[in-house]
């Protein structure tokens, strides 16, 4: 059990970041997120064209999902005091794509789990990554996000998209011992590492010109490039890298093991958020420069 990306450098960058910006920024931001030749709109690991059977949910009268509260910008509480966030809100667009009532209710985050199997909620909507142990415990939906790998250089800096021989010679910034470490080893072997225990450091010494470019998490890049620290110097580079077995398979809904009705129901919802434009939109809302 585990989230996407580490939670402080996500809420540092949150709390540095407005969640709404002018349409011509908006705009931007979609320009920005093309990546692999995707528009910024789509979603990129949903195949609209396979949507799948509609499920009977004559007997679906509610759905009670599990959250926490500390983990923004997915779910956190708003200035009102009341649970917000990407996560919460695309939990009551699955209700109201079901047409039935939702109740969302944090909890701490290493009791979620326990509350569901125990019967304390139907479904857990936090960012749960899809892997052991958890698989062990419930069972998970489709994916509704994944953590991306994406470069991220100085907007003047006239590197090519990361292909073939692009960056041969440069200077890439990376976390130490990490997956995208990895990843640049076996797929970039030309560049030169620099590594860096901290990403703060890292994106420090980009805008420092120290390095040429740096290869990380696409979802804290992407608040970054929207804060005042990224968005005055740098941007995306090529697209975004989904390699499951260095960036895992994402963040699912978790379902009870005998609640296989429910998870179908809501793998449909799903589908039909992404179909008519809801999720694209929850996601430019909460993510202003895409990071897919």
């Amino acid at each position: 059990m585990g989230s996407i990306f580490p939670r402080r450098l996500l809420l540092f960058l949150v709390l540095c970041t407005g969640l709404t910006i002018a349409s011509a920024q908006t705009r931007q931001a979609g320009d920005q997120g093309a990546a692999l030749g995707t528009a910024a709109d789509s979603v990129p690991f949903f195949d609209l064209s396979r949507r799948p059977e509609k499920p009977d949910v004559a007997g679906l009268r509610a759905i009670r999902f599990l959250t926490d509260d500390d983990y923004p910008p997915f779910h956190f509480p708003g200035p009102d005091g009341q649970l917000t966030g990407f996560n919460v809100d695309l939990a009551r667009a699955i209700c109201m794509e079901l047409k039935v009532a939702c109740t969302i209710q944090a909890r701490r985050w290493e009791t979620l789990v326990s509350s569901l199997v125990d019967g304390r909620g139907d479904a857990i909507i936090a960012s749960l990554a899809n892997r052991e142990p958890a698989r062990e415990l419930v069972d998970f939906g489709i994916p509704y996000y994944r953590a991306p790998a994406r470069f991220v250089t100085h907007r003047d800096s006239g590197l090519a998209k990361p292909e073939g021989a692009a960056l041969t010679g440069k200077t890439i910034g990376v976390i130490a011992q990490s997956s995208h470490a990895a990843f640049l080893k076996v797929f970039f072997p030309a560049v030169t590492q620099k590594t860096f225990t901290d990403q703060d450091d890292a994106l420090k010494a980009l805008t420092d010109r120290q390095i040429d470019a740096f290869f990380g998490d696409g979802i804290s890049l992407s608040l970054w490039l929207n804060a005042p620290q990224g968005s005055g110097c740098c941007q995306f580079l090529g697209g975004a890298y989904f390699e499951s077995r260095f960036f895992g398979e994402g963040a699912a809904i978790a379902f009870r093991k005998d609640g296989q009705q429910l998870r179908k129901a809501v793998d449909f919802a799903l589908f039909r958020l992404a179909e008519t434009g809801v999720y694209q939109n929850l996601m430019l809302k909460y993510f202003p420069v895409p990071f897919y």
